[in-house]
């Protein structure tokens, strides 16, 4: 079916356009042309009193249609045609218009149902205008309208935080004029529309009311203290600040004045790699569950409902949390009975943070925790679907555990490992079930970390594969499945981020300068040191060992991660590490990290008595250049699917700013060929040193700098996952 609107006249006089576009009626420029073009000729007809906008299969309308963001340039075609078909023909043309709201209204589904003259809506229905998460601003009036029926304070909080509400605020606040019974929606609608026409109703023209507006004094002061707030949180974004612009253009000009200012703040926003990144990591997020080989292969998922975590620790008691979450029977074996005590409370302690935060009551947990049983012993894993195995890292209890799943397992169980540094084919390489032998490798915490990083080997059956992909949508995690191997992806690629900043220390810059410029200058959440703190210096130089065996010829080994394990200054754990932390584990800088960063240096060699003048953006570039290229390895050794799912993985999982589009996205907007040069000039700069592997450009980088094409292309050739 094309995307279109319909039109329906019935005996009362009142118009039916309904918007049709499934499933959630997203607004194709075919379904608002269909609108406006139904819209005049209700208008014209002598036979229409009145006109009910509304969609099709349960729902208003999603919003603009996305898709129209990567198929068309200057913010997909949106222009100032439709906001004068908007104000000419749902709001002020010679018929009254009454939008009937079902299930959703956001962005332009918001922006249409504002610009009628009434809203009704049904029960469960969310409204809002999430633009912003997506780099642009409301197009179609919303930076106008919304002020005008929430009033400005809340229709600011609604637009920056993109956060939408549902129908019991939206009457209370005056965005709806009543909530009805979805079987009632429709008559009550047409009913509102003849009693406007009628006027026996008020018709209100949304644009140009004020009665919701603040004094003026009051607004401006509103809205500069929200353009405080937005640079505050994201001190790399334009676009909210556009949008605030365009509401404080209209509360001084009026909304008409308003609208103009809108659109060409919109186009501004459109022009920027803003938005180009953030629609990237959209498709890009959903579309990880696409996976070439597997997900076309015609099978059908199965779903895991009973599932055993080994082990109680944080990881396993986080997993444990997450399947309790998604309504699953939840086991924890552990070897005795205080370990297991110790994990139950953990998970107990997990749900009751949900309760503190108003997300859940007691009763809820009550239910929860009912389904969950404590063991020893291998008894009841005859039963579960899948086993997620999440002890300490040793190859030889590990491969032990294994053995004994496949013996006390059903046939059809999936056997998985939460493990961050160990083959994956080694774990199961003991049993004869290797085609169910699959990596579920969670990132702490969690059952609050969004990714699943899901590891298969060459051995891994398609269906175990799709199984675990299905497990990871129902524990709410987006799956990205990766190739076994060193790391396997977002630990692989991110290896050369410490020993990088590592290495800036060693040439004679300051850790705490470095460690500012990575979270203020780029956004991260945390600099490199402040993030070997977290996890612990102990776990750095373990993991590091790891990578330096596996890439010898690309690595450096940093000296100040052994120089701290020395000194027993392991991060937040041992209350000192790159920061001394209080006993809130707040960090601050140590004076007396002087004396390892000085030893550090004379081990290096690479301090010259001066260190080297860099700019932020040259440290910043130092530091994830080389993370490119092991990206860039990554994707040619097929290790991931697809480009788009590192970028995926790195935002989801390191914190690599969304706003950038994920690591290979940013590279590409950067251009490969200001990547490479840069890399290849430090090659050649630091070989004296022995250091010029660590920089040079693998064959896929440099071959897209020299070709001029984008990394985001991908191979030419099949995965090798």
């Amino acid at each position: 079916m094309a995307p279109s609107a319909t039109m329906e006249v019935g005996q009362d006089g009142v118009a039916i356009i309904t918007l049709a576009n499934p499933p959630v009626n997203a607004l194709h420029p075919n379904v608002l042309s269909s609108l406006f073009n139904h819209a005049r000729e209700a208008h014209n007809r002598s036979d229409v009193k009145a006109i009910v906008v509304t969609g099709q299969g349960g729902r208003f309308s999603a919003g603009f249609d996305i898709q129209q963001f990567l198929t068309q340039s200057g913010g997909g075609g949106i222009d100032s045609k439709i906001n004068a078909a908007f104000c000419e023909l749902l709001e002020s043309g010679p018929k009254p218009t009454v939008a009937a709201v079902e299930g959703i209204a956001l962005g332009g589904g918001c922006e249409t149902a504002m610009a009628c003259n009434a809203r009704l809506c049904t029960p469960g229905t969310k409204l809002g205008l999430p633009e912003l998460s997506l780099g642009i601003l409301p197009g179609f009036g919303g930076t106008q309208r919304l002020p005008r029926l929430v009033g400005l304070q809340k229709a600011c909080e609604m637009m920056l935080t993109s956060q939408p509400i549902k129908e019991g605020a939206a009457k209370k606040l005056g965005f709806v004029d009543d909530v009805v019974p979805k079987e009632k929606l429709l008559p009550a609608a047409r009913q509102l529309a003849l009693a406007i026409a009628a006027g026996k109703a008020p018709r209100s023209q949304t644009l140009y009311r004020t009665d919701k507006l603040e004094s003026l004094g009051e607004a401006l002061a509103i809205i500069d203290f929200a353009k405080a707030q937005a640079a505050k949180k994201g001190a790399h974004l334009t676009h909210p600040q556009l949008c605030l612009d365009a509401i404080r253009w209209g509360v001084e000009f009026g909304g008409l004045k308003g609208i103009d200012k809108e659109q060409e703040a919109f186009a501004k926003a459109a022009s920027l790699d803003t938005h180009k990144a953030l629609v990237h990591i959209f498709f890009a997020q959903r579309s990880t569950k696409k996976v070439s080989g597997v997900t076309d292969a015609g099978l059908k998922p199965r779903k895991v409902r009973k599932v055993a975590v080994i082990g109680g620790g944080l990881m396993g008691s986080g997993i444990a949390t997450a399947g309790l979450l998604a309504g699953q029977e939840v086991i924890i074996k552990e070897v005795n009975d205080k370990f297991l005590e110790a994990g139950v409370g953990r998970v107990k302690s997990n749900l009751m943070s949900q309760v503190k935060r108003g997300k859940m009551n007691q009763q809820q947990v009550d239910k929860l925790l009912s389904k969950l049983k404590g063991t020893l012993s291998y008894d009841d894993f005859k039963t579960v679907d899948m086993v997620v195995e999440a002890v300490i890292e040793s190859i030889d209890l590990k491969q032990k555990i294994f053995a004994d799943l496949e013996r006390v397992c059903g046939p059809d169980c999936i056997l998985s490992t939460n493990t961050s540094t160990i083959d994956i084919e080694l774990i199961g390489s003991k049993t004869k079930s290797q085609d169910r032998v699959i990596g579920a490798h969670f990132f702490s915490p969690a059952h609050i970390m969004p990714l699943l990083e899901i590891v298969r080997t060459n051995k891994t059956s398609k269906q175990v594969i799709l199984d675990t992909i299905e497990y990871g949508a129902q524990i709410k995690k987006t799956p990205v499945v990766v190739g076994n191997c060193t790391g396997f992806a977002v630990n692989r690629v991110f290896f050369p981020y410490t020993q990088a900043a590592c290495m800036l220390v060693d040439l004679g810059l300051d850790p705490y300068m470095i460690d500012m410029v990575i979270l203020k200058g780029f956004g991260m959440p945390m600099g490199p040191f402040r993030l070997s703190d977290l996890v612990g210096a102990d776990i750095g130089l373990h993991v590091g060992k790891n990578f330096i065996e596996s890439f010898s010829d690309r690595v450096y080994p940093a000296q100040i991660i052994s120089l701290l394990n020395d000194h027993k200054r392991l991060g937040e754990k041992t209350g000192r590490g790159f920061y001394k932390f209080d006993n809130k584990r707040k960090a601050s800088a140590d004076k007396d990290l002087a004396p390892i960063v000085e030893e550090s240096r004379k081990k290096a060699g690479l301090f010259k008595g001066q260190a080297p003048k860099l700019s932020p953006e040259e440290i910043i570039q130092f530091i994830f250049f080389p993370v490119v290229n092991e990206g860039c390895r990554v994707i040619d050794e097929g290790i991931v699917d697809k480009p788009s799912d590192l970028d995926v993985a790195t935002v989801m999982s390191m914190g690599f700013p969304a706003y950038r589009g994920g690591l290979i996205k940013w590279a590409d907007l950067l251009g490969a060929k200001v990547v490479a040069d840069k890399l290849n000039s430090w090659a050649k700069q630091y070989e004296p040193a022995g250091l010029a592997g660590f920089f040079k450009p693998c064959q896929y980088l440099q071959q897209a700098a020299d070709n001029n094409t984008s990394l985001e292309a991908g191979r030419k050739s099949a995965s090798k996952m």
